[in-house]
């Protein structure tokens, strides 16, 4: 059984509520993994959730503590997350590349996905900012070095390119239409799964089809 690291996905807000002359603030907790995990725990996969706020000290440091997984998930969280950690950011002190350690880890056999996402590939106004970083090297597409966001408030629907792709096999219903993707281009050797308004909305390399294989 596949175990799975999904890091992301989560957010904090603050809002400030007005009431006549009086003002009060409101903080909340959300989660959008919540669905996406308990779909896989129907099929007997169970997924780790480190929140996004965590992740800058308890996403695992170096390659050997990300060998406790075998796919390693980032979703809607920038690259700044897994770069500066309080030792660096707060105490001015070197830390390891956790990033540089993420693409070692890939190349060494372990399945890397990233998912959509305003803070994802490069994200809303760029701030995601992945395209710099070592683990460009080890995804299955090309990112651009702007904003990626694609927004289709009209929705789009996703068609498949590789019906006989083990994700394809498994995408028995039809997909849902989309708001909004980001914007990236294949890499050669890439299997491109499924698009959308012709942009690439999946594609897979090496180490994530023989994970699916095997």
């Amino acid at each position: 059984m596949a175990r799975i690291l999904l890091a992301g996905e989560s957010w904090v807000s603050q809002a400030t509520h007005y009431k006549g002359f009086d003002s009060f603030t409101s903080v909340t907790f959300h989660s959008g993994a919540d669905d996406y995990i308990a779909s896989l725990a129907r099929e007997g996969i169970t997924v780790e959730h480190r929140y996004a706020h965590d992740v800058p000290e308890r996403f695992p440091a170096d390659v050997g503590a990300m060998s406790a997984y075998d796919v390693i998930i980032l979703s809607d969280i920038g690259a700044n997350s897994f770069l500066l950690p309080q030792d660096t950011w707060l105490g001015g002190r070197p830390s390891t590349n956790r990033l540089k350690n993420l693409a070692e880890w890939v190349r060494g056999g372990g399945g890397l996905m990233m998912a959509g996402g305003y803070l994802s590939f490069q994200g809303f106004q760029a701030r995601a900012n992945f395209a710099r970083s070592p683990i460009a090297e080890v995804l299955p597409v090309l990112m651009f070095d702007f904003d990626d966001r694609v927004e289709v408030p009209e929705g789009a629907l996703p068609t498949l390119d590789a019906p006989d792709h083990a994700i394809g096999q498994a995408w028995q219903q039809g997909p849902p239409a989309l708001l909004g993707y980001n914007r990236v281009l294949p890499k050669p050797e890439a299997q491109v799964v499924a698009r959308v308004n012709g942009d690439v909305l999946i594609a897979t390399g090496e180490e994530v089809d023989e994970i699916l294989a095997g």
